[in-house]
């Protein structure tokens, strides 16, 4: 087949040329107009066909084993170029629509969030029924109307939009209801509480946390109470489903369309705003608090989600909840509150800034208003009846200002110790126990105490008048442990926010010769041994041993040597020597020598197991040398009142304890109870405790006549310390003082006369007044 024959150079295997186009197109023919020299018009798009001008397509002989295929080009100038689009101006990064647009669009995406997972399954049935939705779809601008009509939709339009409107709010709000889960962690701060003690009458002592917060089961809350907060918050809590469409779509307004915020939540709404999510005001935060309003009110009970609210909210003055709140505005535990409190109470839930009477005028006005509204609402809600309600007229002012839990000075020292103790016999960690919502029921003693403390405070007067210098480190410990094993009363220090180091807890000092009463009872308890192999001699009283200054010490094998060679002695105070005494004198007249050949013949370890049984702590005690007996270890004024109070319980010990009972929010928490253990027999405890009563009469000849008490001093080798410790009424009292200097070591100073003389001590001044004797 020619060329020609198969289409020209367009024909060959069917791949035309370029060019070949132009050549299959027909010329225009010659019509009148153009002999004429008329010339066609062109559009202002491009240039157009002449009216009578054809198109002709010729095509040449095609063979039986060859296609054509037929391509169309555009030809330049006969069709008009699209018009390029205007560009949509660049929105500057970070900008956000402004006014009622962009909590629009926010919304908008939240919502094609939620409805993602939805969309995508629902995808391939929406390609089903699209042909059958474009035939419904009704026509707008409305066709065969003219004007503005043709923009006014239709009775039937106007439904179908409702309709759409509802139908796509249902499957939203069911959509999101599905999507939101109720948290299952709380927000900490929303549950963290303070924790408070008491002293061991039950009155409050002090608070300790972050938060002023106590928690209160709903069954310890009067029922006025509740109906007051009902009455100004939400009259219809037990009956509505955990919202308020109404409130919703009236906060939603206001949040909206005027950039305003605005309440309208139920009680429920409140209380999972306040434990599960934060403060914003926005849609996308009430839209979740509406979602896990309506799943709580379905899982949990309604008093439960009102004993959350109650305890959870904020009424001012730094407090959280209602029994808090009572403690701050009267004084009183909620139990105790009236209606009429109650309303006052109430009122602040409205905005504590606002309506707390204390703030001034405007405030006292506003409260006084909102609190006769909410009685008149409990009145008519059935709450309150009239009669009742004619009772209160007058309004409950509230107390200025209530410190009583404030922590400070001589009190943050028994909170450190009850805490302390609490958290290891109660097993709390650290965490657990700052969260708070602990009652500490301590064993203090309100009226000891403050006599303690009023003592130690005159003696630290008298110090700084007469030596300045010296009693700028002059420290001064001081406790009382009752028979029983309670810590009545402790000294720590001048303030615990200056000075935090509690000395009557400090393991810093010897105990000098206030240690031989441990050391008597050992040889009474067990016997002395004279040779190595030998049985124990019992030990009496009335057993005699030398007391002479300077008595060389000896072993079952001679004289006892120390390290550098020489022979250790024993030396009294001041050096005095008494000939032979029995061991009850040497006691009862203080005279140390023969301690400390008591302490060798009875067994160092053996001393060491007694006074541990007694109360002293191992760690406190010092090497196993014969200077053990005089008192090289170094326990605390509240180990040694508690070595002291065992003799006076007849050799029964009870490891000392400054918590009696803890509860959390109403219920009980377990405690380990105290070591209780006979530390020696009965018998030997109480002749310890008559050397005792004659060392305190020998001494102290006017107050023993009409108090009987049982005590003794305590001196140091190098003038270090000087103690009294003593029991009076089942209780026991050990006081020290020594000086340290704590800016530089904790390396004891020598006293230079700063505690007095051994017939005038400071510590027995102290602890007389502290205790009432003389």
């Amino acid at each position: 087949m020619t060329e020609a024959g198969r289409g020209g150079d367009g024909g060959r295997r069917g791949r035309g040329r370029r060019a070949a186009p132009k050549q299959a197109w027909g010329r225009r023919s010659q019509g009148p107009d153009r002999e004429a020299g008329h010339q066609p018009e062109e559009s202002p798009d491009g240039p157009a066909f002449e009216p009578e001008a054809t198109m002709q397509l010729r095509v040449g002989m095609i063979s039986p084993d060859e296609t054509m295929q037929l391509k169309i080009v555009a030809l330049d100038g006969l069709r008009p170029a699209p018009k390029p689009e205007p560009a949509l101006p660049e929105e500057p990064a970070g900008a956000r629509p402004p006014g009622l647009l962009a909590p629009l669009l926010t919304a908008l995406a939240e919502l094609r969030r939620l409805l993602a997972p939805f969309t995508a399954r629902l995808a391939p049935y929406a390609g089903r029924v699209a042909p059958y939705a474009r035939k419904l779809r009704p026509e707008y601008p409305r066709p065969g109307r003219e004007g503005w009509r043709r923009w006014v939709p239709s009775w039937r339009q106007v439904i179908a939009g409702w309709l759409a409107t509802i139908g796509l709010t249902g499957l939203f709000l069911t959509v999101a209801y599905a999507a939101t889960d109720v948290p299952t962690n709380l927000n900490s701060y929303a549950t963290q509480q303070d924790n408070v003690y008491f002293w061991a009458d039950g009155t409050p002592m002090a608070r300790t946390g972050w938060v002023r917060r106590q928690a209160m089961p709903l069954k310890d809350i009067p029922e006025g109470v509740r109906w007051a907060v009902l009455a100004a918050e939400n009259e219809s809590f037990y009956s509505d489903p955990g919202i308020s469409a109404k409130g919703i779509a009236r906060a939603l307004w206001r949040t909206v369309g005027e950039g305003a915020t605005e309440g309208g939540s139920t009680i429920t709404q409140q209380y999972v705003k306040n434990v599960y999510l934060n403060q914003d005001q926005n849609l996308g935060r009430k839209l979740t608090e509406a979602m896990i309003s309506l799943k709580l009110d379905n899982r949990m009970s309604k008093d439960k989600i009102l004993e959350g609210y109650l305890n959870t909210s904020w009424f001012g003055r730094g407090t959280y909840g209602i029994q808090r709140a009572s403690q701050s505005y009267y004084g009183k535990d909620v139990s105790k509150l009236n209606p009429s409190e109650a309303a006052m109470l109430a009122s602040l839930l409205k905005g504590a800034g606002l309506y707390d009477p204390t703030l001034n005028a405007a405030s006292h006005h506003r409260a006084v208003e909102r609190w006769s509204y909410i009685l008149d609402r409990m009145v008519k809600i059935g709450k309150l009846s009239p009669a009742e309600r004619a009772k209160y007229t007058k309004f409950p002012e509230p107390i200025k200002t209530l410190q009583i839990y404030d922590t400070g000075k001589q009190s943050d020292y028994l909170v450190e110790l009850a805490s302390q103790y609490a958290k290891k016999s109660a097993h709390l960690s650290a965490k657990e126990f700052d969260l708070g919502g602990y009652q500490i029921y301590t064993t203090f003693d309100r009226k000891r105490e403050s006599e303690l403390t009023e003592a130690v405070t005159k003696a630290r007067e008298a110090a700084l008048k007469k030596d300045p210098e010296g009693a700028r480190t002059a420290h001064y410990g001081a406790a009382s442990v009752a028979t029983d094993g309670r810590i009545v009363a402790v000294y720590g220090g001048p303030d615990h926010r200056k000075q935090g180091y509690n000395e009557s807890n400090a393991t810093t000092v010897p105990a000098g010769s206030a240690f031989t009463p441990f050391v008597y009872a050992a040889a009474l308890e067990h016997g002395v041994h004279k040779t190595r192999e030998g049985p124990a001699t019992p030990v009496t009283p009335e057993t005699v041993y030398d007391g002479n200054d300077a008595v060389p010490v000896t072993t079952p094998e001679g004289p006892y040597w120390d390290r550098s060679g020489h022979k250790v002695s024993a030396h009294n105070d001041g050096n005095r020597s008494y000939g032979p005494i029995s061991l009850r004198q040497a006691l009862a007249r203080s005279v140390d020598t023969p301690f400390m050949q008591l302490g060798m013949d009875t067994g160092l370890e053996q001393v060491k197991s007694t006074a541990q049984a007694a109360g002293l702590l191992s760690a406190s005690f010092g090497p196993s040398t014969p200077t053990l007996s005089l008192g090289t270890s170094t326990p605390s004024t509240i180990r040694m009142a508690s070595g002291y109070a065992t003799f006076a319980a007849d050799g029964r010990h009870t490891e000392p304890y400054s918590v009696r009972r803890v509860t959390r929010n109403g219920a009980g928490v377990r405690l380990d109870a105290p070591d209780r253990r006979m530390a020696v027999g009965p018998g030997v405890a109480r002749q310890v405790s008559e050397a005792l009563t004659d060392n305190f009469r020998l001494s102290h000849p006017a107050p023993a006549a009409t108090a009987p008490a049982a005590g003794k001093n305590g001196t140091t080798d190098k003038d270090t310390a000087l103690w009294y410790t003593g029991t009076l009424k089942s209780v026991s009292t050990a006081i020290v003082v020594y000086r340290i200097d704590l800016g530089r070591s904790l390396e004891p100073l020598p006293l230079d006369g700063l505690a007095g003389t051994r017939e005038n001590s400071v510590p027995y001044g102290i602890w007389s007044r502290a205790v009432g004797v003389g």
